[in-house]
């Protein structure tokens, strides 16, 4: 087989990267794809009930960019969604980010008043506060919402998701769910937000949709490397595994998921509702809250964080530490060797824990890169 660009796994950054190769470069483009399926852990689909699915939990796009959405509504229109999360706290369903509706909701009316007060006069009405910044107040009260709120909201759910308590990971990962001084119960606060309306297998299916590309499914990219001649090559899966591991695992989380029909028509409030310290799983969606579909029944998806064994299950996460980024490094002075021959993409290729906004943008940037080359 021939082609002029050869592209490892139909994910997000794969399908972007092979709909720009193809349609703007007018490139010969082979996709091989492990699964069965296109859209990597962005894929959904309908089940047995016809409720439609996240297939690996859910997805709702999110952005400030601009161009990623006018790139992205070539292939699909939008449903707006505005996404809520629920977390379970001592009985009660409680908004997140925490919040000040959360915050009153917890706590004795008088000292949730002066807290809130305190928050306010310190960081400012509208602002996020990272929760580690914030056990380091020298306000008792303060400390007293921080302390309550890192071991009732943080503490259990990183160690659940990650394996790894919050001071372990990189503080980026603690900033992205932080201590929002607002009564927005909104979970995400960028100026564009939904979901592909008819859902995004159906917006990855469009943007394959090429002359110039062909997919391979249920394709492991081992067994045909020696097969498929190409001018260049791009590999969206792990970095570490594409060098057979030369100089050790990078480790990963993964994450094994639990899909549910109940026989009624809403089981949850809101599209999802974390358990930060009961259950096993880490969280449960409710699809329909997500895609606003019409159904008698209702499917619902539990989350069980796990450790990654390459061969056993998939890797989800790149798990954010100075010591991964070291060993990430070796790799990537690996991948200089390559003279370009072979470039790195995505969550897996760049070892970034990316948002899907961010690895299209990324995806966009490699295309222009390339192009120019």
């Amino acid at each position: 087989m021939r082609c002029d660009w050869l592209i490892v796994g139909a994910g997000f950054s794969g399908c972007v990267l092979a709909e720009r190769l193809a349609s703007q470069a007018n490139k010969r483009v082979i996709v091989v794809e492990r699964r069965g399926y296109i859209g990597g852990t962005a894929h959904d689909a309908y089940d047995e009930h016809g409720i439609l699915i996240h297939t690996h939990g859910p997805h709702i796009f999110h952005t400030n960019y601009r161009h990623v959405v006018d790139y992205l509504s070539q292939f699909t229109s939008w449903r707006p969604y505005h996404h809520r999360v629920e977390a379970m706290i001592d009985g009660k369903l409680v908004p997140l980010p925490f919040n000040l509706n959360s915050l009153h909701a917890l706590f004795p009316t008088r000292l949730a008043d002066s807290i809130e007060a305190q928050l306010v006069e310190k960081h400012g009405f509208g602002s996020d506060v990272p929760i580690l910044e914030l056990r380091r107040s020298d306000d008792p009260e303060l400390r007293v919402l921080a302390d309550y709120v890192y071991e009732k909201v943080f503490a259990n759910y990183n160690l659940k998701h990650w394996g790894l308590s919050p001071e372990e990971l990189d503080p980026a990962v603690t900033a992205r769910v932080p201590v929002r001084i607002s009564r927005d119960n909104r979970y995400f606060r960028d100026v564009y937000q939904g979901v592909p309306a008819e859902g995004y297998t159906a917006m990855f299916r469009r943007m394959l949709d090429h002359p110039n590309i062909r997919l391979l499914l249920q394709t492991d990219y081992a067994d045909v490397r020696d097969e498929i001649e190409c001018e260049k090559a791009v590999f969206t899966g792990p970095i570490d595994e594409f060098f057979d591991l030369r100089f050790g695992a990078l480790p990963y989380r993964s994450m094994r998921f639990h899909h549910a029909n109940h026989g009624v028509e809403w089981l949850q409030e809101v599209g999802v509702v974390n358990y930060p310290n009961d259950h096993d799983f880490i969280r449960m969606t409710e699809h329909k809250r997500i895609t606003g579909q019409v159904a008698p029944t209702t499917t619902t998806t539990s989350e069980y964080p796990e450790a990654y064994v390459q061969g056993r299950n998939e890797p989800y996460y790149p798990i954010p530490r100075e010591d991964n980024r070291t060993l990430h490094r070796k790799y990537l002075g690996e991948a200089n060797k390559l003279d370009g021959r072979v470039v790195f993409a995505g969550r897996l290729g760049c070892y970034q824990y990316y948002n899907m906004d961010q690895a299209v943008d990324s995806a966009l940037a490699l295309f222009d890169r390339e192009a120019r080359s």
